[in-house]
């Protein structure tokens, strides 16, 4: 069962995720500082106007000889003429012997304002507060009583700003800044990912090489890296230059100890031919039986020196039509089939592995054959990365419980027949050492179906 994770396994998504999230986390808290900031520094700005407009008002209002409160506030401001606009003044008297009540022409009745005890004043005899307008608008207001003659006669006065404005104000700016952002975070996340890919290229480029390598296309990783990827090149440039010394040193001893042996066997033949009798036919058939067994062991050692390293490249199709015409000339009353799929199968092995095992089988199947042998291929596994070639027969087959008893090595299980009793052991141990698989089965055709998966180079 897979092992689950929530890290993904790809470099270039870890890196573009990783960077996608800071970069958005990096502009949220930029706009929520950024928004703060604002909104304080308008605060601020407001509560100062407010202020100023306050000042402006108290200069501007004083006590006539009768005690009414007179005076032509101008506070350079129209919303303040403009009825229900949410900018609003007011004078109030506080103390005895002070009447009248001056209001802007933009506050058309009264507005209530909170007793001393609800909100209290200050020092200064100053304080603010929120509160409804006159048009459903929130307003800010700031208030202060001041003593306007020499009589301590008080009065009060008040100003009022529309704070629904500097709201929208303040929302308006955060969503043109949060559309301008966005626009720079997906820009910005964009550009980060093409360049996360463009400098992540060199380890394709080092990918492509080497699975070229492994197809058997290039001997080694060619082309121009960066700095950093340049020593892994070289190390592994290394590391396959070491690994086909090695094989070719293998290849080397194994050719050796062959030829080694050679003249010593070629000897033993000759010697049991001219000494004849059972004596001499007995060493010949032991010698040849050496003679065929080294070969085997040699060729064995040979696929193992080559498997996992460089993967040969052999056409399926063009070395099975070769073999199926010589076997039409052995074999004229039998009717050889051959069916092929249209996409080309490359066997990523040996040519002579592959004649071999198919030759071995094919031998085996024009033998046992009535009248009729089949021969076919198909792409199998996980998209197509393994092959199967399957060999029919209409001859007699193998039972179920002797099909392991055939793939061994020298068991016969016909005597009359003509053979060593290898062909079936040589093309097992031949699938083997490539990692694929035979099986022996009961043919559509009535006799054995010999199957062998082989891996498949792409």
């Amino acid at each position: 069962m897979p092992k689950l994770t929530l890290v993904p396994r790809s470099l270039t998504v870890r890196v573009i995720a990783l960077s996608t999230i800071w970069a958005v986390v990096a502009l949220i808290v930029i706009a929520t500082v950024i928004t703060t900031l604002y909104r304080q520094a308008s605060e601020r700005g407001f509560e100062s106007l407010l202020s100023a407009h306050l000042f402006n008002l108290i200069s501007s209002v004083s006590v006539s000889e009768s005690g009414a409160l007179i005076g032509s506030p101008d506070l350079g401001n129209l919303r303040f003429s403009r009825p229900g606009s949410g900018w609003y003044w007011a004078v109030e008297p506080v103390s005895q012997g002070l009447n009248g009540e001056l209001r802007s022409p933009s506050m058309f009745k009264p507005i209530p304002s909170p007793s001393a005890f609800e909100v209290p004043f200050n020092a200064e005899f100053r304080r603010s507060y929120t509160a409804g307008g006159l048009s459903g608008e929130e307003l800010e207001v700031i208030e202060a009583e001041f003593v306007l003659d020499a009589r301590n006669r008080i009065a009060r006065f008040r100003v009022m700003g529309n704070l629904s404005e500097l709201e929208a104000e303040i929302g308006s700016f955060e969503r043109s800044l949060y559309t301008y952002l966005s626009i720079f975070g997906v820009g910005m996340i964009a550009i980060n990912a093409v360049a996360i890919l463009f400098g992540l290229q060199p380890l394709q480029r080092v990918r492509n090489a080497l699975a070229m390598v492994r197809e058997g296309t290039a001997q080694r990783l060619d082309g121009s890296f960066p700095a950093e990827i340049e020593p892994l090149a070289n190390e592994t440039n290394a590391l396959i230059e070491n690994n086909r010394r090695i094989v070719e040193r293998s290849r080397t001893q194994v050719g050796n100890l062959a030829h080694s042996l050679k003249t010593p066997l070629a000897v033993l033949l000759n010697e049991g031919r001219l000494i004849g009798g059972d004596k001499g036919r007995l060493i010949t058939e032991q010698a040849a039986s050496m003679q065929t067994q080294l070969e085997h062991y040699l060729q064995r050692a040979r696929i193992a020196a080559q498997r996992d390293s460089v993967v040969y490249r052999t056409p399926v199709a063009a070395l099975l039509q070769r073999m199926v015409r010589v076997m039409e000339k052995l074999n004229p009353d039998t009717r050889l089939g051959l069916s092929l799929p249209a996409e080309e199968i490359l066997f990523a092995g040996e040519r002579e592995d592959l004649e071999e095992i198919s030759g071995n089988l094919l031998e085996n199947a024009m033998k046992w054959a009535k009248s009729a042998v089949q021969v076919s291929v198909a792409a199998s596994g996980d998209n197509g990365g393994n092959f199967v070639l399957s060999i029919e027969d209409d001859g007699p087959g193998i039972p179920e419980h002797k099909a392991r008893e055939a793939l061994k090595r020298g068991k016969r299980l016909d005597e009359t027949k003509p053979g060593t009793g290898l062909g079936l052991a040589i093309v097992s141990d031949l699938v083997k050492e490539y990692g694929g698989r035979l099986a022996l089965e009961r043919s559509a055709l009535g006799g054995l179906r010999a199957s062998v998966e082989l891996k498949r180079a792409q």
